[in-house]
Order: structure tokens, then C-alpha cells, then sequence
């Protein structure tokens, strides 16, 4: 599972680093690096909102770590695994599906 949450620091510090050119230094700099593209990826496609930003930045990792492991992606391929992408409300404690990758949509996000 790949769990984002709303009010997200990296996602505010690549949003300014993308409208400002203010890039932070040290291990900020390095997770604001990670974020950008999918900063603006979002706003390529109209949606501007820390919120969407955010969902677009969970589906672009499960994506991307789908990607990186061959072990995922062949268990993802066979139906043996799933991942999945939440983003998790501070205010409440709830979870929202943003991404599923596997076990036919996660058995179609947990009904």
C-alpha cells in the first residue's frame, strides 16, 4: 500500500518549488525532487489542488513501483497480489482508493 495524506509538506514544498523556483536544501531537497514531475504532471492536466496533486503523486508511485520490482509486477501480472494507493484524511481518520494495480482493482477496492 502506498498511503498519502492530505496537508502533505512535500507536496506544499514541490508546489513552491515549481511556482517559485524555491528549492530547499538537503534531504527536503531530495523529496521535493520526487514529487515535482508529479506536480506537473497534475497541473498538465488542469488539476492544480493540493488534493489532486496528491493523488496524482500515490498513483504515479504505485506505478512506479510496479516499475521498479519485477517480483511485484509478475505477482501483480499473475493475480497474486495487488497494490494499492489510499489517501488518508487527517481531520477524520478515513482512507479514500486513489490507485489499484492487481486481483481485479483490489477486489474492486474492498467492495
Amino acid at each position: 500500500m502506498v498511503l498519502g495524506h492530505d496537508s502533505c509538506g512535500a507536496v506544499a514544498a514541490a508546489r513552491a518549488a515549481v511556482d517559485g523556483g524555491d528549492v530547499p536544501g538537503g534531504f527536503v531537497r531530495d523529496v521535493v525532487e520526487r514529487v515535482t514531475p508529479s506536480v506537473l504532471a497534475a497541473r498538465a492536466a488542469g488539476r492544480e489542488s493540493a488534493d489532486e496533486i496528491l493523488a496524482g503523486h500515490v498513483e504515479h508511485t504505485v506505478d512506479l513501483l510496479l516499475g521498479l520490482s519485477r517480483v511485484l509486477a509478475e505477482r501483480v501480472a499473475a493475480s497474486r497480489l495487488a497494490v494499492v494507493g489510499m489517501s488518508y484524511l487527517l481531520a477524520d481518520g478515513t482512507a479514500r482508493l486513489v490507485a489499484s494495480r492487481g486481483l481485479s482493482g483490489a477486489a474492486a477496492a474492498a467492495q
